[in-house]
């Protein structure tokens, strides 16, 4: 087990398992810089690593049909927010379901 802590906003966990390793990403409030930090500690850890993101990232994620492929249908929102959109753009391209 290893816990790091990159920023006072943003730290991980990596827990050994047998096959493969499981990544916990925690992050607080990202702003458009901390998405930057988000974007490259998240792509450090290879593929084949299970990865968890977690935190406060006041997102509203709504039920717009084009998000659909990355949020699903169940969603309290009907219209996403700023940090909503930006959370897709950051799930889509790595095939990530929020």
């Amino acid at each position: 087990m290893r816990v790091e802590f990159v920023s006072d906003k943003t730290s991980y966990i990596v827990l050994r398992g047998r096959w493969c390793n499981i990544f916990v990403l925690n992050m607080h409030a990202p702003s458009e810089k901390k998405s930057e930090e988000l974007e490259q500690v998240f792509d450090h850890f290879p593929k084949y690593h299970i990865k968890n993101l977690l935190g406060d990232f006041n997102v509203k994620l709504g039920r717009e049909d084009i998000f659909k492929p990355t949020i699903g249908n169940g969603s309290l929102h009907q219209d996403s927010n700023y940090n909503g959109i930006r959370m897709v753009k950051f799930a889509t391209p790595k095939n990530l379901v929020v």
